[in-house]
């Protein structure tokens, strides 16, 4: 199973295809579009691994951009005992949620691919055969 170290938004992650990743939000970024991560620190498998000085040039991960969205709110209060001050605060960082689909070496060969994903469909079943149930007394 190939592997990539990946960076991005400050932070480097270990990716595999078909994986589904929280990072932090890209600009610029419309759900169901592709981006290609070009920072890459290593790539390999099982058996051999390439490391970058800083990074491995032509190597690149493929992923497919699921959706933006916001993490929960977290509080920030601060008080000040004795003087009646005291500050309510809130924040809620914003991510993307990636799936990786390729993971290309630096020769520009597929090292590894994700699986297909098959929207399904509402088809509804025009037949539908009942059971019947056979008792024997």
């Amino acid at each position: 199973m190939s592997y990539a170290v990946i960076k991005t938004g400050g932070k480097q992650y270990k990716v595999k295809a078909g994986e589904i990743l929280k990072i932090e939000k890209l600009p610029d970024s419309k759900p169901d579009s592709k981006i290609e991560f070009n920072e890459i620190l290593a790539y390999g498998d099982d058996k051999t691994i390439e490391i970058g000085s800083p990074n491995v040039e032509g190597a690149k991960v493929e992923a497919d951009l699921i959706k933006n969205g916001k993490d929960r709110t977290i509080l920030i209060f601060k008080k000040r005992r004795r003087h009646n001050s005291r500050r309510k605060n809130g924040h809620r960082q914003e991510h993307t949620m990636i799936r990786i689909n390729k993971i290309f070496s630096k020769d520009g060969k597929v090292l590894s691919e994700a699986e297909k994903i098959v929207k399904p469909t509402k088809k509804v079943e025009a037949e539908v055969k009942p059971k019947t149930e056979a008792t024997s007394k």
